[in-house]
């Protein structure tokens, strides 16, 4: 019996496959994050970690364009994108192209970019850069944060962007 329908299990899959295929099934907030070059790209795996200390979380791909600017930023941004900004993900998410060709956006004077028309951004100084299998752990603790907060946000779903609508009313509790 296969207790996951839709889902079939394949044990003889590698397990990159197998991971790939699953989290494919999980939604994903679409952020772009940014650091002084300029340089930045398309994250879905921001988090948060901590209220106290405030600290953030994101991964990048070790052999991105993007990590040596990374690795050695003191300062970065997360940018959260609305529904409507999915050029703007697309953009951030090519290689070999200046991805801020496009992009409207303003720098601190630290140098970091700071994206105009994004819903929320905040900043953060990293804490930590962790190596974990082929990607790099970046935690930061949070500097500053920004941004009207409206609107519906941009979602990354089996291999593609949508939405959702905002959550109205009371939140009615499930459990009985």
């Amino acid at each position: 019996m296969n207790p996951t329908p839709g889902l079939a299990p394949s044990p003889a899959a590698p397990p990159a496959e197998l991971l790939r295929r699953t989290l494919r099934r999980h939604p994903s907030g679409v952020t772009v994050v940014t650091v002084p070059g300029p340089a930045g790209f398309t994250a879905t795996s921001f988090t948060s970690v901590s209220l106290d200390p405030a600290l953030v979380s994101f991964y990048v791909s070790s052999g991105a364009s993007t990590a040596p600017a990374v690795r050695s930023a003191e300062v970065f941004a997360v940018h959260l994108l609305g529904a409507d900004q999915e050029r703007v993900a697309r953009a951030f998410a090519r290689s070999g192209v200046d991805r801020f060709a496009d992009a409207e956006w303003t720098a601190t004077a630290e140098g970091l970019p700071l994206l105009t028309g994004v819903p929320a951004w905040l900043t953060a100084r990293p804490v930590q850069l962790q190596p974990i299998g082929d990607h790099l752990l970046v935690v930061g603790r949070v500097l500053t944060a920004g941004g009207p907060a409206t609107g519906a946000p941009l979602i990354h779903h089996d291999g593609g962007f949508g939405t959702l609508a905002a959550a109205t009313g009371p939140i009615v509790d499930t459990r009985r």
